[in-house]
């Protein structure tokens, strides 16, 4: 699966380049099919292939992560990170009451 679009791509390109608020759109969802992980993506940087966002894997926490990595990643089966094609993006609010995390 593709785990970048183009479509993905102009949506992070149209989010403002200001400091992230709690009214934020997070764009994408990833997630491991297999095991514990989830990437909620807010912004990339296409240049370093670089996401910012809110990362659970065994705790909630934002921070980055790259693009090679998701991609690089095998699970069990042979399973990679997917894309959560029936994401609806959220504020960075309604992430934080999701995950029951400050910021």
């Amino acid at each position: 699966m593709k785990l970048l679009t183009k479509e993905l791509l102009t949506k992070f390109e149209k989010q403002p380049q200001e400091d992230v608020s709690d009214d934020t759109k997070v764009i994408a969802h990833y997630f491991n099919p297999t095991g514990s992980g989830d990437w909620y993506a807010i912004e990339y940087d296409p240049q370093d292939k670089i996401f910012f966002g809110l990362a659970h894997i065994t705790d909630a926490e934002f921070g980055t992560w790259s693009l090679d990595e998701l991609e690089s990643y095998t699970g069990a089966f042979g399973l990679g990170i997917e894309r959560d094609l029936h994401f609806r993006p959220m504020s960075v609010r309604e992430l934080k009451t999701k995950y029951n995390i400050e910021w």
